[in-house]
């Protein structure tokens, strides 16, 4: 029986104990070589270009250009399968959008990283990795198949994954109802399920649209159609009701541009 040809990987990212990892992970691995290690962007080009890996560990933010920025530079069908590597979730959703196979999001623990190389592997293997890199360059390019067509045309989130015992798990922003802050984290509400994400309420409000999402508390964004009551208590506090019977604090000063947005006139009474 032939022996297969050792998985070729090259690791781009600037910071040294995160490469070393990658290299100690890489070690439990059968049959993979790693043909080299980078520590910037435009060394991240050239190295793919020299050294034609099958796999890359891209780091997203890195000197001299980011990881999306190295896709974009290595050129159409050049690309090799990519697993983008970050210390931010919103950065983690962007790599996701330009369909990169997987992403690790720092740290990352040894169930998470074996997921997304097996995951890697094995679309290599199923020679999977040229309709995937046509993917990524369409979406890069602004002319993207109908399957992103909706994530990039309003430039606003579309989805958002979640990961959970070793697990993705992609959550459609139309489904959910509302997203609550939990000290660092955040939870999205969908139907009489939560998802929780290691992201700030600031990030996922600038990435939402705010003609379907309202923040209308620093603890609370709302799915705008979700709304179906405005309550003014007694004391002069402010909350909402939604469709589900939810019913969520309104911050004084969002009181306004709220009843804007429902249509009632002459702002508060």
């Amino acid at each position: 029986m032939t022996e297969r040809k050792p998985l070729k990987v090259l690791i781009a990212d600037d910071e040294a104990l995160a490469r070393q990892r990658l290299v100690d992970l890489l070690s439990r691995e059968r049959n993979v070589a790693i043909v080299g290690q980078v520590d910037n962007g435009d060394a991240a080009v050239t190295a793919i270009g020299a050294l034609r890996p099958d796999l890359v560990f891209l780091d997203v933010q890195m000197p001299g250009k980011t990881g999306v920025e190295v896709a974009r530079a290595v050129g159409l069908g050049q690309m090799p399968a990519t697993i983008f590597v970050t210390a931010y979730d919103h950065y983690a959703l962007k790599a996701f959008d330009v369909a990169a196979i997987d992403y690790l999001v720092k740290p990352f623990d040894d169930e998470r990283f074996e997921q997304a190389f097996r995951r890697a592997r094995r679309m290599i293997e199923l020679e999977e990795v040229q309709r995937l890199s046509e993917h990524l360059l369409a979406v890069l390019q602004g002319s993207q198949p109908d399957t992103a067509k909706q994530a990039s045309a309003s430039g606003y989130l579309q989805r958002i994954p979640v990961e959970s015992r070793g697990q993705v798990r992609v959550i459609a922003v139309e489904e959910i109802e509302y997203i609550g802050a939990s000290g660092p984290y955040a939870e999205l509400h969908v139907g009489d399920k939560t998802y929780v994400i290691r992201e700030r309420m600031q990030s996922l409000e600038e990435q939402l649209d705010p003609a379907r999402f309202f923040r209308i508390h620093r603890s609370s964004i709302v799915r705008l159609d979700r709304i179906d009551t405005l309550l003014r208590d007694p004391g002069g506090d402010y909350a909402v009701r939604l469709r589900s019977g939810t019913r969520l604090d309104v911050s004084r000063n969002r009181v306004e541009q709220l009843e804007k947005w429902m249509g009632l006139p002459g702002g508060r009474s």
